[in-house]
């Protein structure tokens, strides 16, 4: 398609949950619901089409052991792109992705830096490894390096005890997110279990990846705070595996960990009708591979989130918490077109027609 081209959508364009408009036109990138006048060269897609998705918690750059080379890092987010993901909040990793930026054919990324872990209480090569002293100082520096966000690694297992513990002392959390909000970023962070989440929350995080040890005592106060949760429940189907693997030496974080994802569901659920707002992640880089949001979304909806809520959590809703657009008038021509309405199946996301980005369409 040249840059002269003109993008026809016209179907079901589902530019909000219940605003829907019968075609869209995409003129030198940009979206338009008005007619371009004079326009010959003209390419027609049809179908059911949705802003771009969002994975909230995605890792590209990131592989088993630490960074990964250019190469990988973009077939990484090819096919993250190729699943109709085209926004990315990248939830910690060491590579410089900085060069995607240039590409007008991968998604968008928001940046969160690199992990800032407890001194060998995180997977080896992932994040800087510092002591409490340290965090105000390296909460700073990836505040700067980032777009906007900051993640932590609040729990992690901690040999001594033989389970999960909290990563940091309230304080030096509390001090640390306080600095983090001055520079204008918001923080994040992976917590596994439930005795790391009261201190966070109180110390004024903004989401919590993961959030498998929210409960019903600590709901309300995630409620009341507007704190965010990413579940990434494709990984946490994980944990019966990661159980198996640690129980001859750590019988106790295995045990731990299998009641965390025989309840996730409820866990989602709960935290969903409180009003807590929930979004899509699939934690894919490191272990995980990438292309899994259809994945993701239909796992919320196993958790019992309504369909279309669901589609909010990676389309309308996770843009706006983002503070990036959709399907507006002006807006970038990222969008998917799936052959079916994805409000009535969710699974039709496994499958798009195609994705568009920066108004290039590809298969």
């Amino acid at each position: 398609m040249s840059d002269r081209a003109v993008l026809h959508v016209k179907g079901r364009i589902l530019a909000g949950p219940d605003d829907v408009r019968d075609e869209l036109w995409v003129v030198g990138g940009r979206i338009s619901y008005d007619r371009p006048a004079g326009t010959r060269d003209v390419r027609t897609v049809e179908g059911w089409a949705l802003p771009g998705l969002v994975d909230a918690h995605c890792h590209v750059g990131l592989g088993p052991h630490g960074p990964v080379g250019q190469d990988v890092a973009e077939k990484q987010a090819l096919t993250d792109r190729d699943a109709g993901t085209l926004l990315i909040r990248d939830a910690g990793s060491p590579s410089d992705t900085r060069w995607v930026d240039d590409r007008e054919d991968l998604p968008a990324i928001i940046r969160a830096g690199r992990h800032i872990a407890r001194t060998r209480r995180y997977i080896r090569g992932y994040a800087w490894e510092i002591e409490p002293e340290d965090l105000v100082s390296y909460v700073a520096q990836e505040a700067r390096r980032g777009d906007g966000w900051v993640k932590l690694v609040g729990d992690w297992i901690d040999r001594e005890v033989g389970d999960l513990a909290p990563s940091w002392p309230r304080e030096a959390a509390a001090a640390a997110i306080a600095e983090a909000h001055r520079l204008g970023a918001r923080v994040t962070a992976h917590c596994f279990a439930e005795n790391s989440l009261r201190d966070l929350v109180e110390a004024g995080i903004d989401c919590i990846e993961h959030a498998t040890g929210l409960t019903d005592e600590l709901i309300p106060l995630f409620a009341e705070r507007g704190v965010a949760i990413v579940p990434t429940l494709v990984n946490i189907a994980t944990f019966p595996q990661l159980a198996d693997g640690g129980e001859s030496k750590f019988p106790r974080w295995s045990a731990h960990m299998r009641r965390l994802h025989e309840r996730r569901y409820d866990t989602v659920r709960n935290a969903y009708d409180a009003g807590i707002p929930v979004y899509a992640g699939t934690d894919a880089g490191g272990h995980l591979a990438h292309g899994l949001i259809a994945g993701e979304v239909a796992e919320l909806v196993a958790a019992g989130i309504p369909p279309v809520e669901a589609l909010s959590a990676t389309t309308w809703g996770a843009r706006r918490w983002l503070g990036r657009p959709g399907l507006e008038e002006g807006a970038p021509a990222d969008l998917v077109v799936y052959e079916d309405d994805p409000r009535a199946d969710v699974r039709v996301l496994a499958a798009p027609r195609r994705v568009v980005v920066n108004g290039r369409p590809f298969a």
